[in-house]
């Protein structure tokens, strides 16, 4: 049985994994900004085998709100086994080009919210002296590319952060996995004309997941063929790179 903190609990991937935890009897304390949505996830997974599962509902900008969101998971689940985070958005990137302010609410939402979390999240796990903590990044992170280029920032600033992190939780016995997926079938990328061929599912990115959190992968690219696609951008001149259009 693991004791795990979901936020970003009605995310497709983090459900996806929340399902799979399910399975094994865990207990949850899940946190997701719509309370609808966040109360059928839970009910879904109780269904599935749950031993217990607490909700949350916070708009996770309010940063303010963040010590005391794991002071109550701590409460409520004692020790945190596993935490995943796995809230964001994906902004119009055009929108952010034309008004700062919406440029730098993206970033707050990508980047600054999950560096709080992850902050305050560390020094729980630093008096634990055990766990993991998985964090979804993306593969945008890798390359600051013209299509979105503000949500690229913000998920390289968590991965940095992440390597950082790791480097730190290692000597203390704790996991940090970051995780870089591609484009998945999800809410937030339909409307975007994706290449078929590269779009995996929430299913299957979450059973990666949980393999790379039992192996104790430091980075993981979901599907692992973007390890090398990104390896490719990244290996391609500036002289390039500004020319085309990715």
């Amino acid at each position: 049985m693991k004791r795990v903190l979901i936020i970003g609990a009605t995310s497709a991937i983090a459900n996806a994994c929340a399902r799979l935890w399910a399975e094994e009897g865990s207990e949850f304390f899940l946190v997701a900004r719509n309370a609808e949505k966040l109360e059928q996830a839970a009910a879904d997974l109780r269904a599935r085998g749950a031993k217990s599962v607490t909700t949350i509902t916070l708009d996770l900008a309010r940063l303010e709100e963040h010590s005391t969101l794991v002071e109550s998971c701590v409460q409520s689940l004692r020790q945190i086994d596993i935490a995943l985070i796995a809230h964001g958005t994906l902004p119009d990137q055009k929108a952010c080009e034309q008004d700062v302010n919406v440029a730098l609410k993206e970033f707050a939402n990508n980047g600054t919210s999950v560096i709080s979390l992850l902050t305050l999240l560390a020094n729980q796990f630093e008096r634990q002296r055990c766990g993991s903590m998985a964090i979804i990044s993306s593969v945008a992170g890798d390359r600051g590319r013209p299509s979105n280029y503000v949500y690229g920032t913000a998920k390289a600033a968590v991965s940095t952060f992440c390597e950082g992190l790791q480097a730190r939780m290692f000597k203390l016995g704790v996991h940090v996995m970051t995780i870089k997926p591609g484009f998945v079938d999800t809410p937030m990328t339909q409307g975007l004309k994706l290449p078929g061929l590269l779009l995996a599912r929430p299913d299957d990115v979450a059973r990666l997941i949980l393999s790379g959190l039992q192996r104790k992968k430091v980075v993981l690219y979901t599907p692992r063929f973007w390890s090398l696609i990104m390896l490719i951008i990244k290996l391609v001149p500036n002289f390039v790179f500004k020319r085309i259009n990715l």
